[in-house]
């Protein structure tokens, strides 16, 4: 085992359009954690609103997947998958921009705010089906569980020093213009991934203009997923997945500013250990998944997200009587919430890695865009169903109690899943060799 680490990584070396691959990732990445906290402070601080609306803004952001995913995935099925890239990562600086500039000209508001998420949620959608498809065609099967450790490695950095660098921004520049910093990282990207060099088939092999077949394809999509002994639970628990975590997602800015008297550096040097659990979590990620099996890590993770989250909602309990005091304003309380997050970074380091090699080894390349695009279409329409339910949730019981909810619900959709074939899935297992009968 401590061979092979190596030796992968020296193949990652000389495989060709990796490196700049990776650090086209890592790029966007860095801007991606300052506008996910930047943009919650505008809609909290600067808009002054409320749980709901954050919960809006982080639905609008992942409609376009409620209502275009499944078709994006034959769109990328069907064409050459950089210049995809390369033309969504454009259009995101563009939207990203626009913030900054509204915040200037005294027009920025919460509903213009769920527009711009609305475009920018769009490029997400195309450019992420195109990416997770892009990767299998520059990165050979064998290392595929090594690649993704390297990029879930750059983005648990990122994610550790993202949201203490929105922070300082924040307190410095403010939220608005602190987004500015995501636009530039994704014209970074879009340098970078023009510039890999691959050998694409010009188009799918069913590459047209027209809209005939598309509900074809979409089908043998759908078929694919959810017909599959091991990719079907796993789709269901990441739905859940998800659908928990947009709930939340929602409160955790109101819970942290309002419960806990954080401010925004505070509130970012917490969501910086994250960042730190992750980059260890996708360190390990590849021995854990050799030694447990992929299926396994997967299921505890999701079982630690969920505590992580209670553990989190717990941190109330350790306020200071009387009014905050000082920068660090909830004091004990901030290192609970702290620890939680370090927790939740961990989990969801070992898992991601372990998640995506299997998906894409268990799949075929011509049905790659469609089996990325229907997972994470259904995923991101359970955000926008659950964002502003965890917002109404989180002002009805109260914040912490909407987190409890949202752990104990993950925890209990993951142990379900212990009686199904997920739990023993491993990658280079039957289920990732040739494909389903049932869709060829």
């Amino acid at each position: 085992m401590t061979e092979a680490l190596p030796t992968a990584t020296g193949a990652l070396r000389q495989t060709r359009g990796f490196a700049r691959l990776w650090a086209a990732s890592t790029a966007s990445a860095f801007g991606t954690y300052v506008t996910v906290l930047a943009l919650q402070v505008i809609v909290v601080d600067v808009l002054d609103g409320d749980a709901v609306d954050v919960g809006l803004v982080n639905a609008a952001r992942w409609a376009p997947y409620l209502l275009l995913g499944l078709l994006a995935g034959v769109l990328v099925d069907r064409v050459r998958r950089r210049p995809v890239l390369v033309a969504t990562d454009l259009l995101s600086a563009v939207a990203l921009a626009t913030i900054p500039v509204l915040a200037a000209t005294g027009h920025l508001a919460v509903g213009w705010l769920v527009v711009l998420m609305a475009v920018f949620g769009l490029c997400t959608l195309v450019g992420d089906a195109a990416f997770q498809s892009f990767v299998p065609r520059v990165v050979p099967t064998g290392l595929l569980g090594p690649a993704h450790a390297r990029l879930d490695q750059s983005d648990a950095v990122a994610q550790a020093s993202g949201p203490a660098l929105a922070g300082g921004l924040i307190s410095v520049l403010g939220a608005p213009v602190a987004v500015l910093v995501d636009a530039v990282s994704y014209l970074t990207s879009a340098v970078l991934l023009a510039t890999v060099r691959v050998d694409e088939p010009r188009t799918g092999p069913r590459a047209t203009g027209r809209l005939r077949g598309v509900g074809a394809e979409i089908a043998d999509g759908l078929r694919w997923v959810y017909r599959h002994p091991t990719l079907r639970p796993l789709a269901l628990s990441t739905h859940a997945w998800f659908a928990c975590s947009a709930i939340a997602g929602a409160v955790m800015t109101p819970f942290a500013l309002r419960t806990l008297h954080l401010n925004p550096t505070t509130l970012g040097l917490a969501l910086a250990a994250a960042g730190v659990g992750a980059l260890v979590g996708a360190s390990f990620a590849v021995r854990l998944g050799d030694r447990l099996g992929a299926g396994r890590v997967i299921i505890g993770a999701r079982v630690g997200t969920g505590l992580a989250w209670s553990l989190m909602a717990a941190a109330p309990l350790l306020l200071p009587a009387g009014p905050p005091v000082g920068v660090w304003g909830g004091g004990r309380a901030w290192v609970l919430f702290a620890v939680g997050q370090l927790l939740l970074g961990l989990c969801m380091g070992s898992e991601n890695t372990n998640e995506m090699a299997y998906r894409q080894t268990a799949t075929p390349d011509r049905l790659q865009g469609r089996m990325n695009a229907t997972m994470r279409s259904v995923n991101r329409a359970m955000i926008v169903v659950a964002a502003p339910l965890g917002g109404l949730l989180g002002d009805a019981l109260g914040y912490g109690w909407a987190l409890v909810v949202a752990g104990s619900a993950l925890v209990l959709t993951a142990l379900v899943t212990l009686g199904s074939r997920l739990r023993g899935a491993r990658l280079g297992d039957p289920q990732t060799q040739g494909g389903n009968p049932e869709v060829r």
